[in-house]
Parts: C-alpha cells; structure tokens; sequence
C-alpha cells in the first residue's frame, strides 16, 4: 500500500493520457497523497477539472499560475515518487537532454526521489534509435521504466507502445516505494483449487478463487524476490512472477516438487483436492445410465512431501481452510506436515477466505500464534510474507 506517500503524477500530451484519470483514482484509493501535474499538450487530451476532483489537491498546469513561488521545487523536493504516465517521446527526450521547458520537466530536473517513467507511443516511434538511446540514458541515471504493451493504437493499428495498463503502473510505483527485504530470495507460490477429471465435462473441485496466494505472490516480487506461482488460475500476476498454470492435484505437486530445491520459500495457498476419481472416463457419463459409482483416492499431500525434504534454510508455510477449532486444527497440522508456518482462516465466517477479497486468518508457528484481522487479501499477504521474515531470522 502507498499510505501517506506523496507521489507527482505527470501528464503528458498523449492520447494515452486518459488512462492516467484510472491511475490517479487507482493511486488514490491504495493511500498515496497525489499531485497532478499537467502539461500543455496533456491539457488537449484531458480535463484539468478531473484532477482536480481525482487527485488529493489541485492539478497544477504552469510555473506561473501556482500559488507557490516556485512550484517545480517545492513539487519535486517533497515527493517521495515522480510518475509520468503516459511519457511522450518529447517528453522522455527532453528529460534525457536535461531541459527543463515547463512544469513537468522542471519537476523532474529538481527532485532527488525516485522517478518512473510509463512511456506510451506509436511503434515506429517507440522503436525509433533515438528514444531507444533516450531510454537506456534514463535507465542508466537510474530512472524506472514501465515498458509499454502491444495491443490497439490510435488509428487502429497494433504493435508495441500501448500505455501499460493502470494497475500495471500502480504495481510499479509500490515496487519501487516497498522496502526488498525478499531480495535474494526465491519463493515459490501456489494458488487456486485444483480440478479433478470425472469425465471430459465433470470435475470435482473447491470454492478457491486464488486471490489470497496471487496476493502473496504480487507482494513478494514488490518485495524484491524472485518469485514462481504455480496457479490453477487464468488471473493475472505483477511484472516478475514466473506463472505456471496447472488443473489437476498431480500436475501441481509435479510443478512445485519439481522445483521446490531450489527456492528460499515455499508458501502453499492453493486449495488442493484430498481426493480424485480412481478412473477417469473418457466419454461423458450419461445420466440415463444410472447414478455412477465415483470411487476416490487420496492425491499426494504436497505439504507433507515438502516438509519431509525441507532443507536447512528452507521455510515452509502451509495454509488450513478450517469450520471449527481453528487455531487448535493450524497447530496439529503444523506438527503433522512439518512446516514452519501455517495461516489458518476460518471459511464459515462471513467475508472470509474463498471467492471473498477480504479474509482473517490466524498465523501459526511452533512458538507463536498472531492473528490477523478482517482485511483485504493484500493486507493478509504483507502479513504472512512478515511472519516468514520474523520466522526465518530466529533459524
């Protein structure tokens, strides 16, 4: 989260510029204090009155009209974060040459906190030598881009240089403003409930939607680890999650044991099935045959495999979706699995866990039990991925 954070959106005059309405909103609403800042061109393609009522004070446009002397150093010096979205051509060139010719670039030139660029343009400009050495000059200076995407342009052609999406940039700026204490870590991930083939049509399966392990994912890269989430999934993840997607219980303990070795952390939020059908049919079962006889059997307890090959300097956190007793059922399956952590919820309580974007859980380890108030998942995250820290400092 951005709480308290003071952060310049710049704007520049591109069409693309409607996009940053939905990333002043987005940055708003995660707590960060916004300063819109406006240039000429920005003004062409988007209200000055929309920031004013989206930002957290009023849009500046101009060096001359701001109640403040010198509004670029004032913008600059108290910023924690200088964001450009989306960044021109002109724009990046300008910053590049050191040129400061209105409001933004004055800003840009007199801030010493961290600056991203979003930049957004046509291919043939995009691709151009001269931005591409732009760009590389900026890197270097130590400035953060956020490569454009492929997708429709203005004009309707496709290619490379579609503004990155709002919560793409807003991932970004919390990456970059979130302290990388994983850094130097793999974690690995899982999320999701598994499917069990009946037949080609019928599966048996869980209420798991995967939002709480993708939080824990997209919260460990900001953190600065090397992370894999292995997900049942189509959802999404940040830039720098290696996502590999599964169905099936066996699929999912071959892609986690199959990787396992080599990762710091290893944290089991996926929802994975006890049981599947013995045989699968290979037609679908019609019903005019009968009520089938489904005989199950158990899938492999990837917890279990992971805490019985754990490895010294290795955590392991499971996760216990419980009706009753939790913290008593968190700490019997701590022992019985042999992991270091495991973050219980209670599924039967309202706006918890399954399918919600909020859940409480409680965090158990062999010494400790910290429970974690009705949050939003993101928040649950932050909190499991601190207990892995405080878990990991005391081996």
């Amino acid at each position: 989260m951005l709480d308290g954070r003071r952060i310049v959106l710049g704007v520049t005059g591109g069409i693309a510029a409607y996009k940053a309405v939905e990333v002043c909103r987005r940055l708003v609403d995660a707590g960060a204090h916004v300063a819109p800042v406006l240039s000429e061109g920005a003004l062409r393609f988007v209200g000055r009155t929309t920031f004013d009522a989206l930002g957290s004070e009023k849009a500046h446009t101009s060096l001359w009209d701001d109640d403040h002397p010198i509004p670029h150093t004032d913008l600059g010096q108290t910023a924690d974060l200088v964001l450009v979205a989306p960044a021109t051509a002109r724009l990046i060139g300008t910053y590049a040459a050191g040129i400061s010719d209105d409001l933004l670039t004055n800003v840009l030139l007199a801030t010493r906190a961290p600056v991203v660029l979003c930049p957004a343009m046509h291919t043939e400009m995009w691709e151009h030598p001269a931005v591409q050495d732009n760009l590389r000059t900026l890197a270097g200076r130590g400035v953060h881009l956020v490569a454009p995407e492929e997708g429709r342009l203005a004009g309707g052609d496709v290619g490379a240089g579609r503004l990155a999406a709002p919560a793409t940039i807003v991932a970004a700026v919390e990456r970059v403003l979130t302290e990388p204490d994983f850094a130097g870590l793999h974690v690995l991930v899982t999320a999701g409930g598994t499917r069990e083939p009946i037949d080609p049509v019928r599966y048996l399966s869980n209420r798991s939607s995967g939002k709480q392990g993708h939080a824990i994912a997209d919260e460990a890269a900001r953190r600065g680890a090397k992370v894999t989430l292995v997900t049942t999934t189509d959802r999404g993840a940040d830039a720098g999650v290696d996502v590999v997607r599964v169905q099936t219980a066996a699929e999912m303990a071959h892609a986690v044991l199959s990787r396992s070795e080599g990762c710091d952390v290893v944290v089991m939020a996926a929802a994975v099935a006890d049981f599947r059908p013995v045989s699968v049919a290979d037609r679908k079962i019609k019903k005019d045959v009968g009520v089938p006889q489904i005989v199950l059997e158990p899938t492999t307890d990837i917890l279990a495999a992971l805490g019985g090959r754990k490895r010294p300097g290795q955590t392991i956190v499971g996760f216990a979706a419980e009706t009753d007793d939790v913290e008593a059922n968190a700490r019997a399956k701590l022992a019985r699995k042999g992991a270091d952590l495991v973050v219980a919820n209670d599924v039967a309580a309202p706006n918890v866990g399954f399918e919600h974007d909020t859940n409480a859980v409680t965090i158990v380890s062999s010494t400790t039990t910290t429970p974690v108030a009705l949050s939003d998942k993101r928040a649950i995250a932050r909190a499991v991925l601190d207990a892995v820290l405080r878990t990991r400092s005391e081996t």
